[in-house]
């Protein structure tokens, strides 16, 4: 398909059935998926993260996916070395000719990726923070564009086009860090369900997993030397499952107050994929009960355009 976007976006709240039209659109457009969970990373954290890896064979076709199961529960695994992970993957499905669909609700991984730059550990230069203070944003934004900029249009306020021209800066003193960040240009799809429904389908979701077995998963990841306390830190239903094992609460308990956080975390999650809008991000909104040929088709248009 001839278009100007190299990457596909979908994103939007849990338990809104991104997963179903990110493998969909893969197949359609001979793509692969590229996970956006800061929570799926993690092996044998299935159930709980929902991971819905049966999702990922459409018309018994297997569709490949990355960035899932790729360290042990109990790591501490951060966006820095997520967005690392997300440079090699990209480059990797892009050379292979393949179309790259990024799919999650981790809004600061996705956002990690499409504001167009990698995170980097550059050190503060406050000499040159004074200096660029002096400066109107007209001469900001001309001496950021002198560098070899790879940033793209979301740099709109002083403190970001101070910190985009300190950043050039140091690499420019210091030419032997790889700092190449991939050129994306993505269409953004958000899958959208009013608040009620939101809410029906996450407990109605949340139910299911405790019926598939979700506590007897995270009974196994502590069986295998993963501590409670290292579980609590990934929160939501590991948080809440864990401490209904320990004892700590009942499962009426558990399940009320894990019911109340999901509710809570989609909440969170809109707001930001809402604040995401305001920094220029257009995100094209389709709504969740739409039938899947109206999704993909309505998809393929935007990519046309």
């Amino acid at each position: 398909m001839n278009s100007k976007y190299n990457m596909l976006t979908i994103l939007g709240a849990t338990a809104g059935g991104k997963t179903s039209v990110a493998t969909r659109m893969a197949s359609v457009l001979d793509g692969e998926v590229i996970s956006a969970d800061s929570r799926q990373i993690y092996r044998g954290m299935d159930l709980g993260t929902g991971k819905d890896l049966d999702d990922y064979v459409v018309d018994g076709k297997k569709i490949p996916y990355h960035l899932i199961d790729i360290v042990d529960a109990g790591c501490k695994y951060n966006v820095f070395e997520y967005q690392q992970a997300f440079v090699d993957v990209f480059n990797d499905i892009s050379k292979r000719n393949k179309f790259p669909v990024f799919c999650g609700g981790s809004g600061m991984y996705l956002e990690a990726v499409l504001k167009g730059y990698k995170l980097i550990e550059v050190p503060v230069d406050d000499k040159l923070r004074s200096l660029l203070e002096t400066k109107s944003d007209e001469e900001l934004i001309s001496i950021l564009h002198s560098y070899k900029v790879r940033h793209n249009k979301s740099d709109d306020t002083r403190k970001r086009l101070i910190r985009a021209i300190e950043i050039e800066k140091y690499y420019s003193e210091n030419p032997e860090m790889d700092h190449y960040f991939p050129e994306i240009n993505s269409l953004i799809v958000g899958i959208k369900f009013d608040r009620n429904s939101r809410r029906k389908r996450i407990s109605l979701r949340l139910k299911q997993r405790l019926d598939e077995g979700m506590i007897d998963e995270v009974r196994r990841i502590i069986d295998s030397g993963v501590s409670p306390e290292d579980l609590i830190y990934y929160g939501l239903e590991y948080k809440y499952l864990t401490l209904y094992i320990i004892g700590e609460i009942s499962y009426e308990e558990m399940f009320e107050k894990l019911e109340i956080a999901i509710h809570q975390f989609a909440k969170r999650q809109m707001t930001w994929f809402r604040g995401m809008e305001r920094k220029g991000f257009k995100i094209h909104w389709i709504d969740g009960y739409a039938p899947m040929r109206e999704k993909t088709e309505r998809i393929i248009s935007l990519l046309k355009v």
